[in-house]
Parts: structure tokens; sequence; C-alpha cells
């Protein structure tokens, strides 16, 4: 099945650089361009795309706004987005997140990340660039542990050792390497992980096992 894909950036250059990234990609097809926040609403809405890539700064309406009007509360069937930025401050993700955006990744990420942030978003899941989780992760923590949910008695050992490698801000493929375990296994690890946690998403997963002690502040730098 592909993935239809609407790229929204004010920038021409950019637009054409992740479409070559993208539709290098056998499962992913760009499917519009917007150069500006009101022209990505009008077609996100007009095609329905399955993942709206979305810059934060542009004209007429930024990222943030646009997030919200595609996916926010409220709104009726919401579509899939990913912010894709230069910049990586709180407000810009903390806006985004809030937004109701399934994905944030910096521009300078790498392609592969890019793509698996689309595929991930398009699968119903989020993905964040592991710096920004670090981020997020360490100010939640700040605010002080939640209660403990004796994690050993709730998760397997192998769920345990994904949990912490999320928390790491690993990817799936990251984690599938490190472990020596499949792509597949990893995903249904993961599924697992949020049925018995009863949570939405990695980066959900990531705050959980911060503030239950299954990771620290010595945590890999990306």
């Amino acid at each position: 099945m592909t993935i239809s894909v609407l790229l929204a950036d004010d920038q021409a250059m950019v637009r054409a650089s992740l479409r070559v990234i993208l539709e290098d990609q056998p499962d992913i097809e760009v499917v519009a361009e917007a150069a500006d926040g009101d022209e990505a609403v009008a077609l996100a809405r007009r095609l329905r795309p399955d993942v709206c890539l979305v810059d934060v700064q542009m004209p007429r309406m930024d990222g943030v706004e646009v997030t919200r009007a595609l996916a926010g509360p409220g709104v009726l069937a919401p579509l899939r987005v990913v912010v894709v930025t230069t910049f990586d401050l709180d407000e810009y993700v903390y806006g985004a997140l809030r937004g109701g955006a399934v994905g944030f990744v910096l521009k300078d990420a790498g392609p592969a990340l890019l793509v698996e942030a689309v595929r991930a978003a398009s699968a119903g899941d989020a993905l964040i660039s592991p710096s920004i989780t670090l981020r997020l992760l360490r100010h939640v923590t700040a605010a002080g542990p939640a209660p403990a949910h004796r994690p050993g008695r709730l998760l397997s050992a192998r769920e345990i050792e994904v949990v912490q490698a999320i928390a790491r801000g690993r990817t799936n493929r990251e984690i599938a390497g490190e472990l020596f375990i499949s792509l597949s296994t990893v995903k249904g690890h993961i599924a697992g992980v949020q049925a018995k946690l009863g949570l939405r998403n990695r980066v959900q997963i990531a705050s959980w096992a911060w503030q239950n002690g299954l990771t620290s502040d010595s945590v890999d730098e990306p």
C-alpha cells in the first residue's frame, strides 16, 4: 500500500529535496505541495493524504496553526501531521504536539529518520527526533516522578529492553539492530507495551520509562 504525502514548506528547494527523499521509497508518493499554511490546510482537507509534512515557519499560517487545523482537538476525521523543521525550540515542539502532531523531525536528522517518521505516522504511531525526545522527557521528569508501577511485574524482560531503548531515543530499526531481533518483533513488543500500560505512542512509553526509573539522564545524546 502506497503512503500518500502532502509537503508544506515555503521554500521550493526544500520541498524538492523532501520529494526526492520520499519518492525514492517504493511505498511513498508525494501527492501535493503547499507553499504556505492556508494552502496546506486547503489541500490537505481536499486530498486527505495519509501524512502531512509541515514546516514550522510558513506565511499566512505557521506549522503549529496548520497542525491544530488538521489534527487538533475537536477536528472531525483528523489527519496525521509530522512537523519538519530546522528549529527545535520548545515552544514549537510543545505547540505542535499539543496541536495533535504525531511526529516532530528536524531537517538535519537525515533521510532515514524522515522516511521512518512518515511510515510511523501512516501506521498510527508517533516518532520524534531523538534529541527532541530527550529534551521532552527531561522536562517531564523535572516536574517530579510518577507513582511507580512495578515494571518488572507488568513487562517481560525483552519488553523492558525495548522500552529502555525507546527512552534513549532509538528508532525501531536501531532497536532491532541493538537487540538482534527483527523489525516486526520490535513493533510487536511496542504494541504489547502499549496494551499493558495503556499508552498511545512511543513518546508516552519513553516518558513512562523515565518516570519509573528504567533509564537515567546518562542516556546517549544523539
